[in-house]
């Protein structure tokens, strides 16, 4: 029988750092949604066991070996408003699994129960917000953006209550690290000097091990992180993601997209989109991400600021001298994304206003931000005659730059050639997304006790990149009537 391996190297970190605790056994755990391929990445054969039995494990109720579970401790900005001590309140970390291949995983459990940092809550997650994780997060991957992933969906057989009473479930969650800026804030804040200086070399031992050799590692660590969270933001606004909570402790030192809520993708592109039922004010609105990641990479360089050099002022110099290059290099990040998602190969002056003008144009018309640059892979090749045209007639001038642009990107067919253009622009733009009115649907089925839109949804998003006429009807935007406009967290 091929199981997990754990080797938990966050539960052998002191005390202070989490609490050692018991899920909360559920009385009936059954499995909505498995991710059997991801299972054997991790080197778990599906195959040796029941469904049954694999909820059991993977809930909780049955621990698999050398399991330790844990609630972490960390703080956060929540909305911009300081909360000195948060943690996990409705999680646990099972533990760290090494992979065949030699990597290291978290397996996370959310909706697992109370813990000391449920601040009230019943530490419970209902069915619909588990699918939400499981489908975005499965998503994400496939759209080839850094993000956590969902091994299981489990139904635990009970009802929690939230404003009416839903079915209760658990997500089983995989991840590189659940390290979040909120995590180095809590040390900064309650002057744990040594416990922030143990966590700095965890995460450098974890996920940037590079970072060992530089004169300065932990501000080596802090570059690698705002590089790593600079290049997941502009794949975020590539694709039209709004993550809808970025609260700091919602920033993953990994780099990874972290903690699915009331996140969305959107239809008609607006920069000033906002879904969450909870962003009242728009602080996390779609054109708002970059500067809020900017925001919370600037407390994690103030809580690193007693590791960046013995003195304030030089420390302050560090922090402030690594957090000014995010503009830069976050620019040239959603620049190479653009870049892609039209169809060049080299850069250029004048490629950002090309953008911006396609982006401002798009906003005016109401136009639908994925399928907008998936017809880009028509618009490159003359339509026949009597074809139907891939774009409105007002964006016939900036269709007329963007093809001067595709001229001007070099020799080679592999470059200049329509269809090489066309078939780079298929490979880089999705045709399908996890739609808000088609995730909506899947939850709704599922409450019903139907899993099977889930279920295809999910299949259809497995291959976002591929044009099948038999799932048409997944890649159009929503009808009036089908528009969603609000999102929820779930908690």
């Amino acid at each position: 029988m091929v199981s997990l391996t754990f080797d938990n190297s966050y539960a052998r970190l002191p005390e202070r750092f989490h609490h050692r605790q018991q899920p909360q056994r559920m009385p009936a755990p059954r499995l909505v949604l498995f991710n059997a391929a991801l299972a054997r990445e991790l080197g778990f054969d599906p195959a040796s066991r029941t469904p049954d039995e694999i909820a059991a494990l993977l809930c909780g109720n049955d621990l698999p070996e050398g399991a330790q579970p844990l609630a972490m401790v960390y703080a956060g900005h929540q909305f911009g408003h300081w909360v000195p001590r948060l943690g996990d309140g409705r999680a646990l970390l099972l533990g760290e699994v090494v992979t065949p291949a030699g990597e290291r995983r978290d397996i996370h459990l959310k909706g697992s129960g109370r813990t000391p940092f449920s601040r009230g809550g019943d530490g419970r997650a209902a069915l619909g917000p588990v699918l939400r994780e499981y489908i975005v997060a499965e998503a994400m991957a496939r759209l080839g953006i850094p993000t956590t992933r969902a091994l299981a969906a489990i139904a635990t057989g009970d009802t929690i209550t939230r404003d009416t009473p839903l079915p209760g479930a658990v997500l089983v969650r995989v991840a590189r690290s659940h390290l979040r800026v909120g995590t180095f804030q809590y040390f900064a804040a309650t002057g744990d000097v040594e416990g922030l200086r143990e966590l700095a070399d965890h995460a450098v031992a974890r996920l940037y091990p590079h970072a060992r050799q530089a004169e300065n590692p932990c501000r080596a660590l802090l570059d690698a992180v705002i590089g790593a969270q600079a290049a997941l933001v502009a794949e975020w606004m590539g694709v039209g993601f709004i993550h809808g909570v970025m609260n700091t402790d919602n920033t993953s030192i990994a780099g990874e997209t972290l903690d699915y809520g009331p996140c969305a993708f959107m239809d008609a592109f607006d920069p000033g989109a906002v879904f969450s039922s909870i962003d009242s004010m728009g602080r996390y609105a779609y054109g708002n991400q970059p500067s809020i990641v900017y925001w919370n990479l600037a407390r994690l360089a103030q809580a690193l600021m007693p590791l960046l050099a013995p003195d304030a002022a030089q420390a302050q110099h560090a922090a402030q001298e690594a957090v000014d290059g995010f503009p830069d290099r976050y620019e040239a990040a959603w620049l190479a994304v653009m870049r892609r998602k039209l169809g060049l190969v080299s850069a250029q002056e004048g490629d950002a206003s090309l953008v911006r003008d396609l982006l401002t144009l798009m906003h005016g018309q109401g136009a639908d931000y994925t399928l907008t640059f998936r017809r880009l892979a028509r618009a490159v090749i003359a339509p026949a005659a009597g074809a139907e045209r891939p774009f409105a007639p007002a964006f016939d001038g900036w269709l007329g730059r963007w093809r001067r642009r595709l001229e001007a990107d070099g020799a080679g067919a592999d470059r200049s050639d329509p269809s090489a253009v066309s078939r780079r622009l298929e490979a880089a733009n999705p045709l399908f997304i996890p739609r808000n009115h088609l995730v909506e649907e899947a939850l709704a089925a599922a409450y019903a006790g139907d899993p099977g839109p889930a279920r295809t949804l999910l299949d259809v998003l497995a291959d976002p990149f591929a044009d099948r006429p038999q799932h048409a009807r997944h890649a159009l935007p929503p009808t009036p009537g089908e528009i969603v406009r609000e999102t929820f967290c779930g908690t």
